[in-house]
């Protein structure tokens, strides 16, 4: 099994113990903590996470982003007694948000004890979606396109190491996706924000072979 996990979550136990049981990619996700399949993505949350990000109202821009982009998207709230804790907010704006999440986004929400449950249920989903259903795993999931500039960021941004924002400029200095690709590594370093790694490691990856790799 395959699972791609946030950078970001590097720190945590949970991916430690993905580790020990799956190959566990580590990239910076755009919309997601966890990608268990081409359908499924999870977003992580720890009890004390959840309160802050509706307190800052980050909760449901994270979900709209998750639900753009894959067709099976999972909260995961990790901790008990959600309802008991220091936060000066009343526990009927908790369950309001609990009741949105469920009802408004159609999100399930998977609840878990500690680290250790997470990563079990992480590596349960991925195990029936992966080797159960035989689907494949893969960090871009759906997108909903509004315009042709749009299609061309996807398709520059899935590039390794290239965020939206970087994917803009390579755009704007090379006018087409063709041309990107088709650049050298010294044109690609003229492109603020591309450094010789970065543009080595794209080349490599335009000019490298297909091949099926040893787990296909």
């Amino acid at each position: 099994m395959i699972i791609y996990a946030d950078s970001r979550e590097s720190s945590s136990s949970v991916v430690s113990i993905l580790k020990k049981r799956c190959i566990v990619r580590e990239k910076q996700l755009k919309s997601a903590d966890y990608i268990l399949s081409k359908e499924v993505a999870v977003e992580r949350k720890t009890k004390e996470d959840f309160i802050q990000s509706i307190i800052d109202r980050r909760l449901f821009e994270q979900l709209e982003r998750l639900k753009s982009t894959f067709s099976k998207p999972v909260l995961v709230i990790e901790g008990s007694h959600l309802l008991k804790n220091d936060r000066n907010i009343h526990p009927n704006a908790l369950r309001g948000a609990v009741a949105s999440v469920s009802i408004d986004f159609s999100v399930p929400i998977i609840w878990t004890e500690s680290q250790l449950q997470t990563a079990e249920m992480l590596l349960s989903i991925a195990k029936r979606e992966q080797l159960d259903m035989k689907k494949p795993v893969g960090v871009r999931g759906k997108r909903k396109f509004l315009s042709k500039n749009q299609q061309q960021l996807f398709i520059v941004s899935g590039l390794p190491n290239i965020s939206d924002a970087t994917a803009k400029k390579l755009l704007v200095h090379f006018r087409t996706p063709a041309a990107v690709f088709a650049a050298s590594e010294a044109e690609l370093q003229e492109v603020p924000g591309i450094g010789k790694k970065m543009a080595e490691r794209i080349r490599s990856v335009l000019d490298r072979k297909f091949s099926r790799s040893i787990l296909e």
